[in-house]
């Protein structure tokens, strides 16, 4: 397996054609990888014929759930402990944080995999790239963000998850180009530097994470507005998970993001693990190439998004991936009603007003059971008229309690490495 990934290596420009042809290579090589060297796909792949396979034919495959991962984790470890080269941990959002180990070669493959992110978002090797985001912790995201600028020749400043008063001071003086974070954070870092009157006018992109800026139709969320407002056409959406070692970075025509087309092919499935053709919403699964640490097989993310298929204007020919809509786990399910948290969410990002917020969901198998937990910088909820907006946008009535900005701050930050606003507390969950 190859532990050097170089810029010429992107096959993302070719045509379709060629591009199915490299990746079914690839993922035979996957394939045939993952039975000889994990004890987990040699059980469950046992009764596959020793024989390539078409890219259709992979539906035919067992999927490997988070479940999975988290019950036989040792198992899924393709490399004895010495060629482990590093070891993270999933965030732990919808579970328990779940241990995952990369050789050399695969956090070269994260750096190249990011840099082609950084290339697509228009980050150049000119460029200092502001990171956000933490470097410590288990935690690869910072890791792969940092690798990704390096290995494009860009300048890295990790100043983590610190004050905003710490990132302006770092914008005035050294003037970077980029800044990769979470869009709620750089929603508020924009408005500070406005208000402190700093000059960002260096700044022409924003890697956002973790959080969507557009909607179901590909338009802005009310979070994507209030950056439209600060940094005009300068963000860009990524997708990524911990197990699957592989990022999507929107190019600059912003229509959804790009998976490296040598570094993973990607499913959407219906509840009944069927693909699902292109637009139509289901759970992403992905079979990420040329991972020697963890090989995963058709990995089912627990996040619900749709392919999107037609041609687009940078000249990528791969399938893109559009924005997270929600998490399988944390679908609800309330007097007949059936939303995602973001439905909530979305709301309360577009009440001018509104400083922070969480959601706590109670409840039995028959119906679950909202509170939102909301601080203000002005107003209240009354004055701001939430329950209204809310319920406009839900139909359904749900407890608000006002909180203190700094209770806000630490239950959402508290406990992991980037903020948590679904708190599950079902008893069918626990």
């Amino acid at each position: 397996m190859k532990t050097r990934f170089e810029a010429e290596d992107d096959i993302s420009f070719l045509s379709r054609a060629d591009i199915v042809l490299r990746q079914t290579e690839l993922l035979n090589e996957h394939i045939r990888y993952s039975r000889e060297n994990s004890a987990y796909y040699k059980k469950t792949l046992a009764d596959l014929a020793d024989e390539d396979i078409t890219i259709e034919e992979l539906a035919k495959l067992p999927t490997t759930s988070k479940q999975d991962l988290a019950l036989y984790n040792v198992e899924f470890t393709a490399v004895s402990e010495h060629d482990i080269a590093d070891i993270c941990f999933t965030s732990g959002t919808t579970g328990k944080p779940c241990r995952i180990a990369y050789t050399k070669g695969d956090i070269d493959r994260l750096a190249y995999n990011d840099m082609l992110g950084f290339v697509a978002a228009g980050i150049s090797p000119a460029d200092k790239v502001l990171l956000t985001c933490t470097i410590d912790c288990c935690f690869v995201a910072g890791l792969a963000y940092y690798s990704g600028a390096v290995k494009l020749g860009a300048a890295a400043i990790r100043n983590g998850i610190n004050t905003l008063e710490s990132h302006a001071g770092i914008i005035r003086t050294e003037r970077p180009g980029a800044i990769v974070g979470v869009p709620s954070f750089l929603a508020k870092l924009g408005k500070y530097l406005q208000d402190t009157g700093i000059d960002c006018s260096s700044i022409h992109t924003l890697v956002c994470i973790g959080e969507p800026v557009r909607n179901r139709q590909m338009g802005l969320t009310p979070l994507g507005q209030k950056l439209q407002e600060i940094w005009p056409n300068c963000f860009y959406s990524t997708y990524a998970s911990s197990e699957i070692v592989t990022s999507f970075t929107e190019c600059s025509a912003r229509s959804g993001g790009h998976p490296p087309a040598d570094l993973a092919i990607v499913e959407i499935l219906d509840e009944y693990g069927v693909p699902v053709p292109a637009g139509e919403p289901g759970e992403v699964t992905v079979t990420p190439l040329q991972v020697t640490g963890m090989p995963l097989v058709r990995f089912r993310t627990g996040d619900i998004s749709f392919l999107i298929d037609e041609p687009c204007s940078c000249g990528r020919k791969t399938s893109r991936i559009g924005p997270i809509i929600g998490r399988k786990s944390q679908m609800l399910k309330i007097k007949g009603t059936t939303l995602f948290p973001s439905a909530f969410f979305t709301t309360l990002d577009s009440i001018d007003g509104v400083s922070d917020y969480y959601m706590e969901v109670g409840g039995d198998a028959l119906s679950d059971e909202v509170e939102m937990f909301v601080s203000f910088h002005h107003g209240d909820a009354k004055s701001l008229k939430v329950a209204e907006l809310l319920y406009a946008k839900t139909r359904l009535h749900v407890p608000i309690h006002t909180i203190s900005e700094e209770r806000a701050k630490s239950r959402i930050y508290g406990k992991s490495r980037k903020p948590v606003r679904f708190f599950d507390l079902r008893k069918n969950n626990l």
